[in-house]
């Protein structure tokens, strides 16, 4: 029941399943009684390798018995900590990502997290770790947008690794405008996720460009490694990007009247900047109750399909183009429901 046999079979096994046996010890740690399904789904293992993990251990000296019935389980012996928590560096790094496990799993380093919040809360006095059990069950993240088919990024985890390990990639897109599929070579510097949506930053010719993961059709990881720039801030280049994407998104205006009810809509209904600017620009309503304001639009056809969602509670006033393509949608809807 020593530490020097828990190390021996560490020593004994491969990296992967070692750092596997590790979190067999700390689940039992900190939960207590696991039945081997438990063990296996927090794991993301098979039953099979939980039973053949656990005949390791107990081969190695650990004490960890079954209680047979209906509550049985897996357990270690009254008393027996290890105090094997120390972090590798890859643990160590995707601790900024405990409050997002899905993020982590997309990223290929789900295992990785589970095992490095293992090991702190190993290491954690029990007050503590009691502590971090109430936060946890008051407060949870999801980083994930409302209304949307999650998207599949089959090439993620592979370009984790190449941002990681600073190597060169070249990759197959998808984009808008002609030609649809691109090559490009790029050096990936970091990877963002954005209200669900995964974006990465790249250097091209030079250039430092950002990308949609879901846009990628073929990604190949090459040999050659890149040096990182030295002033390059990934939060704050990303900061600047999105900026610029949103002025450059709306290139034009649109005046128009909001009921009380379509100001309530704004925030729920149309995109950040279009409620930022209600929000500012928000003057005394007409004696109808109506507040005239001015929105920045992507453009007339854009705008069109944005503020038809808005139904009764808005008039547009400008631009007539715009007014004109609501009063023809009006006129259809009226005559196909006969109105």
């Amino acid at each position: 029941m020593t530490l020097p046999r828990m190390t021996d079979i560490l020593w004994q096994s491969s990296g992967m399943r070692a750092s596997r046996l590790l979190s067999v010890v700390l689940l039992l740690q900190d939960r207590g009684r696991l039945t081997a399904q438990q063990i296996a789904t927090e794991l993301g293992v098979s039953v099979r390798t939980v039973y053949r993990d656990i005949e390791a251990l107990g081969a190695a000296g650990v004490p960890v018995y079954a209680e047979l019935g209906a509550n049985g389980g897996y357990q270690l012996v009254d008393g027996y900590r290890t105090r094997l928590t120390g972090l590798t560096p890859q643990e160590a790094g995707t601790i900024f990502l405990a409050g997002v496990p899905e993020a982590a799993a997309d990223l290929g380093l789900g295992a990785v997290l589970t095992t490095a919040e293992l090991k702190l809360r190993a290491a954690l006095p029990a007050r503590l770790a009691r502590h971090v059990d109430e936060v946890r069950d008051r407060f949870h993240l999801d980083a994930a947008g409302w209304f949307r088919e999650t998207e599949t990024h089959p090439h993620l985890a592979a370009l984790a690794g190449a941002v990681w390990n600073r190597r060169r990639a070249r990759m197959r897109y998808r984009r808008w405008r002609e030609p649809r599929e691109v090559d490009r070579d790029i050096e990936p510097l970091g990877i963002v996720l954005k209200a669900g949506v995964w974006y990465f930053l790249a250097r091209v010719d030079a250039e430092i460009r950002t990308y949609r993961v879901a846009t990628i059709l073929d990604l190949t990881v090459l040999d050659e490694t890149f040096e990182r720039p030295g002033d390059f801030d990934l939060a704050a280049t990303w900061a600047a990007w999105a900026a610029d994407f949103e002025r450059r998104l709306h290139r034009s205006e649109a005046t128009v009247r909001l009921s009380p009810a379509g100001l309530d809509r704004i925030p729920y209904l149309m995109t950040r900047a279009m409620a930022r600017n209600v929000r500012d620009a928000l003057g005394e309503p007409d004696p109808d109750g109506w507040t005239t304001v001015t929105l920045p639009i992507e453009s007339v056809r854009h705008a069109h399909a944005e503020f038809l969602r808005l139904g009764e509670d808005v008039e547009v006033l400008a631009p007539p183009e715009l007014r004109d393509l609501m009063r023809a949608s009006i006129t259809a809807m009226a005559r196909r429901y006969r109105c």
